[in-house]
């Protein structure tokens, strides 16, 4: 048997929460003892266990009791269904993570997912695609995205990334090199193939972002090592004039 308290502090939900649990019939304690504090046995467990995946996936706390108050409720069915559910929502990260890579890769400002409590994650996916989803470029990006699968979007990403490794072994020479220009070209044409159509215009405004400092910069010079990036933007400005 485990007191309130012990079992607060093994799974990390308060008392307070228990005792409410307790008072709507979610989750009684198996026992209590002669000074009227509760107990939990592994059944108890086991059953907050449960509770505590419900919760997760985000059910309400009027539906949970309704499920598991239910005389047909299976345990081992149920957990199954959790696990598809999870699974599901498993993918549903999956995708918000491989939207913030386009993101980054369509030149818009890097974001730190840690920044964000899980709370906030539909929240930014939202508002991120209400800023950025009405271009052409990002729909044209999108479309040709949802037919990748995530292994596809990291192999996509290492192959940009050549891009710049081959720019850094080119950043001994001068920027308006034969070289560089082909280099220059073979960035735009990656990015016109596997994203969205690479303008002039736009292939000018990435040069200006990759040598702007930050994480994209750093990015890059670790890629083809310290002045890549500097390098890459002076051999987009030459090739565009």
């Amino acid at each position: 048997m485990m007191t309130v308290k012990q079992v607060s502090e093994l799974t990390g939900v308060s008392i307070r929460t228990l005792r409410y649990y307790d008072k709507i019939g979610l989750l009684s304690p198996s026992d209590h003892t002669e000074g009227g504090y509760r107990l939990y046995d592994d059944t108890a467990l086991e059953r907050l266990q449960q509770i505590l995946l419900f919760r997760e996936l985000e059910f309400p706390l009027k539906d949970i009791i309704g499920i598991m108050g239910r005389k047909e409720f299976d345990r081992r069915k149920a957990l199954d269904q959790q696990i598809e559910l999870l699974e599901l929502k498993k993918q549903h990260l999956q995708k918000l993570i491989d939207f913030a890579r386009g993101i980054k890769m369509l030149g818009v400002r890097a974001v730190d997912f840690t920044a964000f409590d899980r709370s906030k994650l539909d929240e930014y996916a939202q508002r991120a695609k209400a800023e950025w989803g009405d271009t052409p470029e990002y729909k044209e990006f999108e479309e040709k995205d949802s037919k990748r699968t995530a292994a596809e979007n990291d192999q996509l990403t290492e192959r940009f990334m050549t891009l710049f490794a081959e720019f850094g072994e080119l950043k001994g020479g001068s920027p308006d090199s034969p070289e560089a220009q082909a280099q220059v070209r073979k960035l735009q044409s990656f990015i016109t193939e596997n994203m969205y159509t690479c303008t002039d215009e736009i292939l000018r405004g990435l040069g200006k972002m990759y040598a702007a400092g930050g994480e994209f910069t750093e990015n890059i010079d670790r890629a083809g090592g310290k002045g890549t990036a500097e390098f890459t933007a002076a051999a987009i400005e030459v090739c565009l004039g």
